[in-house]
């Protein structure tokens, strides 16, 4: 059974970093897209960034250029370095994982099929 376990959440204040990782246990598959979602109580779930075993990443406009994702295959982790990070940043992170390529659909929180239980983070001023 697939199990995704998300770590690094916190406090920080505005212009600071947090590192997020997500650890996958029980999965097999040698072609995976594993993606960072996050999610304010009362709205919905929004694509955060994704990257699959291709390497290929995308980015939501709204953190690209402050966010970077990156994976390391032999800890079966993805991390989600959060820098510059702002107020509206404030959110429950889920990392999410799916067999196959990211592709153009890295964003449909439809597409996957594992889900972490997810981390907080909160930006304060």
């Amino acid at each position: 059974q697939v199990q995704l376990r998300e770590s690094g959440g916190g406090s920080v204040q505005a212009g600071g970093s947090l590192r997020l990782s997500c650890v996958a246990s029980g999965y097999t598959y040698s072609r995976y897209c594993m993606a960072w979602f996050r999610q304010v109580p009362g709205n919905e779930r929004e694509a955060v960034a994704s990257i699959d075993s291709y390497g290929s990443t995308s980015y939501a406009h709204s953190v690209e250029g402050r966010f970077t994702i990156s994976s390391d295959s032999a800890k079966n982790t993805v991390y989600l370095q959060m820098n510059s990070l702002k107020l509206e940043d404030t959110a429950i992170y889920y990392c999410a994982a799916r067999a196959g390529a990211c592709g153009d659909s890295w964003y449909l929180q439809s597409r996957y099929d594992y889900w972490g239980q997810g981390t907080q983070v909160t930006v304060s001023s």
